[in-house]
């Protein structure tokens, strides 16, 4: 009962940012003298080829006296992302239906992973 108590007192405020295969944790905490400070976690999902999963986590840990430079060195570096780039996602990865231009002869490729071929192994 005594571990839950000082979990209860330990976890204060939550919220979660779910992103592709990517979770992210905002987690404000508790210290022992009972000051809060803030986690982030982001959880990532890796699927095996049996089909089984894992996560992989790392997390940061911020103190309030580190509040103030790091939310301006964060906003100083999002700025510069969206000067920089546009707010538009331009990798690949993140754009279901890319097209992608075949430097070779020109020709479009087309990436998708709603086709396939159907086989029938009587022919082999």
């Amino acid at each position: 009962m005594a571990d839950r108590d000082a979990m209860d007192q330990e976890e204060i405020y939550s919220k979660v940012l779910r992103a592709g295969r990517r979770t992210y944790f905002f987690d404000v905490r508790s210290t022992k003298a009972g000051d809060y400070y803030l986690t982030v976690t982001e959880s990532k999902k890796f699927t095996h080829d049996d089909g089984s999963f894992h996560y992989k986590k790392h997390k940061i840990y911020l103190y309030k006296e580190d509040f103030s430079a790091f939310k301006e060195h964060l906003d100083e570096m999002m700025d510069y992302i969206i000067d920089e780039k546009g707010e538009e996602v331009i990798s690949e990865r993140h754009q279901k239906d890319f097209k992608k231009e075949d430097d070779d002869n020109d020709a479009i490729i087309e990436k998708s992973t709603d086709s396939f071929t159907d086989l029938n192994f009587d022919d082999i």
